[in-house]
């Protein structure tokens, strides 16, 4: 039985720069953190027992006895890419799917982790990262970046640049432990209680065949600016929040389906109680609101969104981990017949 542990991530700085078509022209980079909410990937050999040979438990439950057989995409590209069979696989997530936090790409990068590991084998975090992107990517065809998965595999507090020649470094970003908890200290993070597939997101704001190359340019700039606020100890750190504001502004022009009416109103509420900034985490449409919010403000502006769930969250460095590993003796169906 292998248990996979893989984090959420948080985007800051620099979303939409990290698709494919738009970096390999101007390249890209984002700031984003993955922070101590998870999912568990439960993954083990079914034993045969049973009418099925593979059982799948998610939002969903699925009893198959063929790759074809299987619903959820992700699973059955997954398990063919790695020619993987009679498994038990379960998921648990601490947040809910489809919420902006690059869930979908956290649970490609813990399930291929358990695969692998269930295999004997050892994936890094650079093959799992690339492993996820050529998934969901390629073989789901799902619209989107490859932020999400290289944040859920490497973890931590990171500058991810994208290469015009389809590479990515991933950087981790230099900040004193005093400075990194004073900004995980300013952090509000509310579930907002809508709910949207990022691809689908995607799709509407591609329809709406506006170029939006110079908004995505200014968002790359500020990536730039906002690591000098991060790294350098004379800069004032609320000009991160005072910055998050504007890529918000920014990013609300690139795409009809990035806000609703519903979510404007609750961000200026949270900017009249006194934040300085914020943004919605993820392709946009609904999930999760955080805003930059100084200490003698913050029970203000947690009594301005009470209507909200408010999600207390820290930092965290990890990524994706395998939890705990017990190797099993298994013996492929035909070679045991």
């Amino acid at each position: 039985m292998i248990i996979t542990k893989t984090p959420f991530r948080m985007s800051f700085f620099g979303g939409g720069t990290d698709m494919e078509d738009f970096f390999k022209e101007y390249g890209g980079a984002v700031i984003s953190t993955t922070f101590d909410k998870y999912c568990y990937v439960t993954v083990r050999h079914l034993p045969r027992f049973f009418d099925w040979s593979t059982h799948l438990t998610y939002s969903k439950m699925e009893y198959v006895n063929s790759y074809e057989e299987i619903q959820h995409p992700a699973i059955r590209n997954a398990m063919k890419m790695l020619d993987m069979h009679d498994l038990r696989l379960t998921y648990d997530a601490d947040l809910p799917a489809r919420s902006g936090l690059g869930t979908s790409s956290s649970f490609a990068v813990g399930m291929l982790n358990a695969f692998y590991a269930l295999k004997g084998k050892y994936a890094d975090k650079k093959k799992l990262a690339d492993e996820a992107i050529y998934l969901e990517r390629v073989l789901c065809q799902e619209v989107g970046g490859w932020q999400d998965q290289i944040a859920a595999s490497y973890g931590g507090f990171n500058r991810i640049n994208f290469n015009k020649d389809g590479t990515y470094d991933v950087l981790p970003l230099i900040i004193s432990p005093e400075r990194k908890k004073q900004l995980d200290d300013n952090l509000l993070m509310f579930f907002t209680g809508f709910t949207r597939f990022s691809s689908d997101v995607q799709k509407a704001n591609a329809a709406g065949h506006v170029d939006k190359t110079k908004q995505k340019l200014e968002m790359l700039e500020l990536v730039d600016e906002a690591e000098k606020v991060l790294t350098d100890r004379e800069r004032n750190l609320d000009d991160f929040g005072r910055m998050l504001d504007h890529t918000w502004k920014l990013k609300r022009q690139t795409g009809t389906a990035i806000s609703t009416s519903g979510i404007d109103e609750l961000y200026t509420r949270g900017i009249e109680a006194g934040a300085l900034g914020g943004k919605l985490l993820g392709a946009g449409g609904g999930g999760f609101l955080v805003f930059y919010v100084q200490p003698e403000k913050k029970e203000t502006v947690k009594e301005a969104m009470k209507d909200l769930l408010y999600v207390p969250f820290h930092f965290e460095d990890g990524g994706s981990r395998v939890l705990y590993y017990a190797a099993e003796d298994y013996t492929p169906k035909e070679m045991a017949e």
